[in-house]
Formats: C-alpha cells, structure tokens, sequence
C-alpha cells in the first residue's frame, strides 16, 4: 500500500503524484446525518490535472472548490467526451478511514476511457489521486451510522474545436461529497417499471462504461416511471425487448428456485464493483449464480410456479436495493409481501459491516487511508 506524505507544506507525494497543494480553512460545519442527503453537499477541496496530447499528465493538485473555466468549444460539451466512476470512504467506529474497492474503481475507469476516444491516467495514478483528496479532506468523512463520504473522480475533454475527433487535452478531477444513510427510515423493497420502449444500450455501444452519455438517455424513461409511482426502470435487452438488464443504474439479480441469476458482462451493462462482491459473497455462501442471460418472461414464470425467491438491485449508493413489485403495461407482478428477505438483509449487513471494518475482510476489499503527522 502505498502512504500518501506530507513533504513540504505546498507539496503532497501520493504514489508517483508530487501534487500541489492550494488550501483554504474550513469554514463550514459538517452538516447533521438527517441534512447530508446525496451529492448535495461537497468538501472544502477538489483534486484536478490536465492532459496534452505529446505532454502528457501535469499539474497534479489539491485547489478550493470550484467552477471549472472550460472553453466553449470543448470536446464535453459538443461531443459528449465525460466520464466519471464513484465509490466511497468510510469512518469506523475507532476513527480509522477505509476505502472500499478503491482500486477496482480505479481501474475500471482508466480501462473505460478508450471506448471514448478519451485518455485517461492509469489506475494507479487514479487511485492515488483519490486516496491523497481523501486523506486530505479527512475531516469531511461523516461517522453516523450509515453515512460515507462519496468519491467523484471524472474526466472530460477540454480541447476546444469543432470537428468530430477525439479531443488532445484533457482533464481529470475528483470530488467528495459526504452523504447521509441511503435508507434513513430503514430498507424498504421499491418497485419498478419494466421499460419495453426505450433502451438503455445496444450491443457495441457504451453500456459498459461510465459515461455521462448512457445516464442522459436513461433519464426520460426513468422520469416518466417515477410519474406511474415506479422508482426506477427495468432495462430489457436492444434487440428483443425481452431480456433482463440493469435496473436504474444498479446491476439486478434474481432467485429462480435453486440459482441466482444475473445479467452477463457482454458490453451492453456496467461490470460494477457491488455486482462483484455480492456474487463473490453469494459462492462464498454456497449459492449457485449464474451470469447468464434471462428473460422477464422466466421472472414472470417463476412467480406463476412459485419458484421465484428474492430480487435486488446492487450498486454503490444503496449497495443492496430490494424489489418488492415489477409493473408494466399489462399489469404487475410481486416479487415479495412487503418485507426484506432474508438473503437481501444478510448481502446488505455483511456488506456494511466490512466497509465500516466491523466484520473480517478476507477478501481484502477494504483499504485505510493512514494519516501522516
């Protein structure tokens, strides 16, 4: 692991990164756990470089928050060159910092930015980047129960042109933001709309990164489900309109009899990092998970024959989000009375209790952000 030092009082060593340090003093209390909500609140300090294309990375800093100057013509703006990831941090009870999965968030992100045209820094540089912001920003970790600070890092094209090309200047930044308990009143099943007129994504498109694109074009559907009462959108597959795929923006899984299923990566969903260790959790349990594709229709059979168990969504704002009810135009379909099943509690519990290090980590997930004196 590597420590993230204090060797001057403007430079800060992270890794490979000397990064410049401007700081302002808090000014700002940290707001009360009921108050923080999500990505409404955000730190003192930001973290941002820049990319030229023959220069490559430079200017590693820690700068106030603020308004980002861009040109006009940049390459975000025109042709949609913006990608982000997200994870967060977490205070244990004795104080201590923790990272969850920091790096396979790292990674994903610099191994996403090419099916953009973007350049991205490496994963390591990513991950030191964020561990630095983190550390630095210490005091912003919130410590109810249930709260975390939420990590940001994104990148877009800043070159400012007109023409369809990738762009040759970039910039790469994270945030934080704290936010409150995603279930403030306790975790409750949400019901969903099967969407079967618009996609989320095609086959050789962009539904395996986390681009800004992909979250634009799900928003009509998912406003107009949340007009019917629904929290979010159960994406069926390009072609077909008949294959289960995410849901919102969480990956889905589904108890059918003796398996659980889930979406296959392939290109057309996100390979995300909940996804992972939910399934990792599952094995470990002795359940038996395919990724597989699936169609509602065997959802559907399932509830007819009595051989469908518990539906969850996964991903890193709610970690585990329970299904209770599917609707779509020719009517709906329960999955649950009402209450959290037993399988999506023990997911959430044990998930939580490793990220707050209260639960052993074998599978070394978590990461401390140690502080230099």
């Amino acid at each position: 692991m590597t420590s993230t030092t204090l060797t001057a009082p403007d430079l800060i060593t992270a890794g490979k990164l000397e990064i410049k340090v401007t700081s302002i003093p808090r000014t700002r209390s940290m707001p009360k756990a009921a108050e923080l909500g999500f990505g409404r609140i955000f730190t003192d300090h930001m973290f941002a470089m820049d990319y030229e294309e023959g220069r490559g990375w430079f200017d590693a800093r820690i700068v106030p928050y603020g308004p980002i100057p861009m040109d006009p013509g940049a390459s975000a703006l025109h042709y949609g060159q913006a990608m982000f990831d997200g994870c967060k941090a977490f205070r244990a009870r004795d104080g201590r910092i923790l990272l969850f999965r920091n790096k396979r968030h790292a990674a994903r992100m610099s191994e996403g930015a090419p099916r953009l045209g973007m350049t991205a820094p490496d994963a390591e540089t990513i991950h030191a980047a964020m561990k630095a912001l983190v550390d630095f920003e210490r005091d912003w970790v919130p410590s109810e129960p249930g709260t975390s600070l939420y990590l940001r890092p994104t990148l877009i094209g800043t070159e400012g042109f007109l023409g369809v090309r990738a762009a040759k200047k970039y910039m790469f930044f994270v945030i934080l933001s704290p936010v409150g308990a995603y279930y403030p009143d306790g975790m409750k099943p949400v019901k969903i709309w099967v969407e079967k007129d618009y996609i989320r994504a095609a086959k050789g498109g962009l539904g395996a990164v986390k681009a800004g694109a992909n979250y634009a074009a799900s928003l009509y559907a998912a406003t107009a489900a949340q007009k019917r009462g629904y929290a979010q959108v159960l994406w069926l597959d390009a072609l077909e309109h008949r294959y289960c795929e995410e849901v919102g923006v969480m990956n889905l899984f589904v108890q059918l009899k003796d398996e659980i299923v889930t979406a296959p990566l392939g290109g057309t969903i996100l390979a995300g990092v909940t996804r992972d260790s939910v399934i990792t959790l599952l094995r470990d349990w002795g359940y038996t998970v395919n990724e597989r594709r699936y169609a509602f229709d065997e959802v559907v059979e399932a509830r007819k024959n009595g051989t469908l168990g518990e539906v969850f969504g996964t991903g890193t704002a709610a970690v585990i989000s329970p299904v209770g009810e599917f609707g779509f135009t020719e009517g709906s379909l329960k999955t649950s009375d009402g209450a959290i099943g037993p399988l999506a509690q023990r997911l959430y519990s044990t998930l939580t209790a490793i990220q707050y290090g209260e639960a052993p980590d074998v599978h070394g997930w978590t990461e401390e952000v140690t502080r230099v004196a």
